[in-house]
């Protein structure tokens, strides 16, 4: 008997299907086991989407989720700039990656939620505190890669854009960023969730806004319902940046992953 291959919706629907069975089969087993737990502490997934339908779906968007998304677009845009920048220049310059290795290795030991209460002393409990802490710890994976990225340009490109002569503007945006993006784009992914996790921390602290200070109230209030609400809604936001980012890195990435196809092929 002859069977024809599987048609690319086809594929789609088992791959899509496949995804949603961990997480179904999860959601399945929590809910028996929280029947059978007589910890208060222990909620059914029930109990929680109603929390999270009560609170979130309503002025607590505007009041915590949107401030929080805020802060975290601006720390993930700061470090991307930051980050990139700082990584090409010292990439560049050997003499200059060398006079600055140790002071990145010493700063990149230091755990990020440490610079709070420093943080909080010099630029005061603002929005601006919290996307410089973000920032204190997203910049470093990107800043790394697009070193060792840019470090990685092939020699033989280097010397014919010597050989003929072609301005540094030119050779930094046609051949070292490009040849630096996929060294690059996986940073930005390590950085996504450093950012989120810097997020909620930050918030924790003297705030009177955001996920973080409204899952730290519930929880210092017994909450227990509408405090794993919060914990699953952060879990969607970095299901979300997951996702963004893989149609991002597809479309930046696209001649890298036709270039492996090809490869393979």
């Amino acid at each position: 008997m002859n069977t024809r291959p599987a048609g690319p919706v086809a594929r789609a629907a088992a791959n899509f299907l496949f995804a949603l069975g961990l997480p179904f089969l999860t959601v399945v087993l929590w809910g028996i086991w929280s029947t059978a737990s007589t910890s208060r502490f222990f909620v059914g997934p029930l109990t929680i989407l109603d929390a999270f339908r009560q609170i979130w779906i309503g002025p607590a968007f505007v009041d915590d989720v949107l401030p929080s998304l805020y802060r975290l677009a601006l720390g993930i845009v700061a470090s991307i700039v930051l980050g990139v920048a700082a990584g090409v220049t010292i990439g560049r310059f050997r003499r200059l990656r060398e006079t600055l290795e140790p002071l990145l290795e010493f700063f990149r030991a230091i755990p990020p939620p440490v610079l709070i209460p420093v943080a909080m002393l010099l630029l005061g409990i603002t929005d601006t505190m919290k996307v410089v802490v973000i920032v204190s710890g997203a910049i470093w994976p990107i800043l790394l890669n697009t070193i060792e990225g840019v470090r990685a340009t092939d020699s033989v490109m280097v010397e014919t854009a010597d050989s003929f002569q072609i301005p540094s503007w030119e050779r930094l945006w046609l051949l070292v960023l490009p040849a630096a993006s996929p060294r690059i784009m996986t940073g930005v992914r390590q950085a996504l969730s450093v950012a989120l996790i810097l997020m909620v921390i930050s918030e924790m602290f003297a705030s009177s806004s955001g996920l973080g200070y409204r899952i730290a109230y519930f929880q210092r209030n017994y909450l227990i319902a509408e405090m794993w609400s919060g914990i699953l809604l952060l879990g969607l936001i970095g299901v979300s940046l997951a996702v963004l980012f893989g149609l991002a890195e597809r479309r930046v990435l696209r001649w890298y992953h036709g270039m492996k196809e090809i490869t393979r092929a």
